[in-house]
């Protein structure tokens, strides 16, 4: 197995970011596996169009998508919660061309369904490289991007208040596949055996994706990322249906579900598509019947489900067990 070796100082600087570069992978691997199969979606259609249309396009990202050793140039931890793609291109572009072809080649030992890298030209590898995702990012994801935040947001929020109350070991519960805490400082980070890495005093950026599966790590010295897939995905908002949800509304019933996981009013404007004054106002109805509750984090004002509310989303959802005589 290989593991992420954490000491004190490691761990207490360990935290949260967002990367929209990531998140573009993540959502260009979708994409690409849908390609694989019998009918992709108009995204991945366009996507093919746009790959065969494109050489150099085209081999970075079945590459990239399909390879257990990802590019450093396509692998770059983020700063922070407000990380912004440009930024990222440009550490992207900053790489060398000498640099690319060495990473290049490496990833292409561990590729599953890469056709070789003589798509790759000698020279402004990572420029045109930033190119593609910028187009990537632009086309599939920027458009979607609010809903995509708010599920990471979410996921971090729930992680983070795990952290505060039982630390870094029960915070990774349920990250992903293969990710848990090992020993006393230790993350495992895969069940394939690779070198161990060790987590300097900078710490270990956790940052979350929208798509169902798939963990990585992003790395420049001293700086490293775990990339991980989010509690909730992007096909996971919830479809509110039967007796309960018609008696309670379709629309408050959604909200209802969606907040067994706490969030404020942008975060599900975002996530169910609606209006900030239609999410507000359902808000307020709920809340007067007793299904939520309300409380403040800094600006930022958070719902979540009563004890009421939690019975009730289980009847919406069917969850709760059947009364008997």
């Amino acid at each position: 197995m290989t593991l992420l070796r954490l000491g004190p100082d490691a761990l207490h600087a360990s935290r949260f970011a967002l990367s929209p570069l990531a998140e573009t992978l993540s959502q260009l691997t979708r994409l690409r596996h849908e390609l694989a199969g019998p009918a992709a979606s108009l995204q991945g259609q366009a996507l093919g169009r746009w790959l065969d249309a494109d050489p150099f396009a085209d081999g970075l990202v079945r590459l990239v998508t399909a390879t257990k050793y990802l590019p450093d140039f396509v692998a770059i931890p983020p700063t922070g919660m407000r990380t912004r793609l440009e930024d990222e291109l440009v550490a992207m572009r900053a790489v060398t061309d000498p640099q690319a072809w060495e990473t290049l080649t490496e990833a292409q030992k561990f590729a599953w369904a890469s056709e070789g890298i003589g798509w790759a030209d000698t020279t402004n590898v990572t420029t045109k490289a930033a190119d593609v995702f910028a187009r990537c990012w632009a086309q599939f994801v920027e458009p979607d991007w609010p809903r995509r935040r708010a599920i990471m947001e979410r996921d971090i929020r729930h992680r983070a208040g795990v952290l505060a109350i039982s630390g870094w070991k029960h915070a990774l519960d349920g990250m992903s596949a293969g990710v848990l805490w090992v020993g006393h400082d230790s993350i495992q980070f895969s069940t394939q055996t690779f070198a161990d890495r060790q987590i300097g005093d900078t710490g270990l950026v956790f940052v979350p994706h929208t798509g169902p599966r798939g963990q990585w790590t992003c790395e420049s010295p001293p700086r490293v990322a775990l990339v991980y897939p989010a509690r909730g995905t992007l096909a996971s908002v919830p479809e509110a249906t039967g007796g309960v949800a018609r008696l309670l509304g379709h629309r408050r019933a959604q909200i209802a579900v969606t907040l067994r996981t706490p969030a404020t009013p942008s975060q599900l404007a975002a996530l169910l598509d609606v209006s900030l004054g239609t999410v507000s106002a359902h808000l307020a109805t709920l809340r007067d019947a007793g299904v939520i509750a309300s409380w403040r984090s800094g600006r930022a004002v958070y719902y979540e489900l009563t004890d009421v509310g939690d019975e009730l989303a289980k009847l919406v959802t069917g969850t709760c067990p059947p009364v008997t005589a």
